[in-house]
């Protein structure tokens, strides 16, 4: 007779188990013995283990007597190693097979069986040692992909057994202390996993376990190690202009890496503001544009690579500025000598290279003109163009070679009086108003030569 498989013989077993009960009878403590009754004989191929059962089999019995065949058994941890205790009963004589579950890899166990009948029972059988067979190994061979973006991969060659399921993979950081499982793999011929999400220039370690179609699990592989790829180095000795017209100039060291695919360019108004990705480069330079003076920035660039990393930027910040307004020119002097206007001032600025002098002449409640006088090269004003009964205010600002128009200064009020107290001034066929130059500050003012005001290029005082 063959040995069924052993699939047949754990269906069996649990059959058999599930039928033993409160009422299955138990060996006597004095029991009479008769040796009439058959003695349980093996098969030839009558054991098989396995890692966690042990099958028998064992020729049927004709014996008419024989009610059932007790089963004995001792295991390592038995404190009387020199017998056999009483371990189950089978309530059948026509059953031929039964499976142990109740059994641990590799480890030697014994067994030993005797039939019974209504008021006796046989001789007890040959006693049987089984070692049920070691846990099954691992994948034999494992490797790991290292330098990846936040993530391993895992390679392994398939398990020869066909009794394999799924694989279990188990992660540990290299600080860590216990190993956890993260994924399990289903498919024999499935032989590689990728982790993701991990943190970058980590070093990770991983191992793999089968598991069988019946839930046993294998030994562990060997432990691979994967270190993860670290962040590109972070842009070192940023700079950013501070002295240039309606615009800001961004430079940095170029560190690019082999993989590089791009500078991002960040800018905030505040040092500890959130910042904002303005651009992404190919060059280490970038102009910001900037249509205001004094502007100030804050400017960041960091590294990315063409895996998407990108380096650490909000430690290495700089200030970046638009040129400021020229100071304003600082009114020296001014009077009104009856006829003329006079106004003299001080720079205020070495910047400035022309100045603007912005007159309002209110006539009356509602009338008022706004003149601009352009291009004066000198620090002194003087306007001849004057109407009796009138009131006229004085404003002078400065502007640099780039056109970029300084404050106010303070303002000069004027009020003529009345037509028949102005004395009349000389007329000049070109402009009645004039810049004069002095040679000497004095409460007299001597006019010796005149410079028409030329209008020049407009400057923009609105912004101002």
């Amino acid at each position: 007779m063959k040995l069924l498989p052993l699939s047949i013989l754990c269906t069996a077993s649990l059959l058999i188990l599930s039928g033993c009960n409160a009422t299955s009878p138990k060996p006597a403590e004095k029991a009479t013995i008769d040796s009439s009754l058959p003695v349980i004989t093996l098969t030839k191929k009558g054991i098989i283990a396995d890692m966690k059962s042990i099958a028998f089999e064992w020729k049927s019995i004709k014996d008419p007597r024989v009610l059932g065949i007790y089963i004995y058994k001792r295991t390592p941890k038995d404190e009387d190693q020199s017998k056999l205790e009483y371990y189950d009963t089978i309530s059948s004589r026509f059953k031929t097979h039964y499976v142990d579950t109740d059994v641990q890899p590799d480890t030697r166990y014994s067994y030993a069986f005797k039939t019974f009948s209504k008021d006796a029972e046989g001789e007890l059988s040959p006693v049987y040692n089984v070692n049920t067979l070691p846990v099954l190994q691992s994948v034999s061979w494992i490797h790991s992909i290292a330098g990846l973006p936040r993530s391993a991969k895992i390679i392994w060659r398939p398990h020869i057994s066909e009794r394999v399921k799924a694989y279990i993979i188990e992660r540990k950081a290299f600080e860590d202390d216990a190993w956890k499982k993260i994924a399990e793999v289903n498919g024999r011929l499935n032989a590689e996993y990728i982790d993701e999400g991990l943190e970058d220039n980590h070093v990770y370690l991983y191992r793999v376990r089968v598991v069988t179609f019946d839930g046993l699990v294998s030994t562990p592989s060997q432990i691979v190690k994967v270190v993860t790829k670290s962040l590109p180095k972070s842009v070192q000795n940023i700079k950013a202009s501070k002295n240039l017209p309606k615009k800001i100039e961004i430079s940095w060291n170029t560190n690019k890496p082999k993989d590089f695919a791009a500078f991002n360019l960040y800018r905030g108004e505040d040092i500890d503001s959130s910042f904002e990705l303005i651009a992404k480069l190919q060059s280490n330079k970038f102009v910001d544009k900037i249509n205001e003076d004094g502007k100030v920035y804050f400017y960041a660039v960091s590294v990315v690579d063409k895996d998407g990393l990108e380096s650490e930027y909000e430690k290495n910040k700089v200030m970046g500025m638009t040129l400021k307004k020229p100071k304003a020119p600082v009114i020296l002097e001014s009077h009104f000598d009856g006829s003329k206007v006079f106004i003299d001032w001080d720079e205020g600025d070495h910047r400035i290279r022309q100045y603007v002098v912005v007159r309002k002449h209110k006539q009356g409640w509602f009338k008022e003109n706004i003149k601009e006088f352009k291009g004066i090269k000198k620090t002194e004003f003087v306007d001849s163009n004057i109407l009796p009964d009138s009131k006229y205010t004085y404003v002078v600002y400065g502007a640099d070679k780039y056109g970029i128009v300084s404050k106010p200064s303070s303002e000069v009020i004027i009020t003529t009086p009345e037509s028949k107290k102005i004395i009349e001034a000389p007329k000049s066929k070109t402009t009645t108003s004039k810049v004069v130059t002095k040679k000497a500050k004095s409460t007299t003012t001597t006019q010796k030569s005149s410079e028409v005001v030329q209008p020049a290029a407009d400057l923009d005082l609105n912004e101002i």
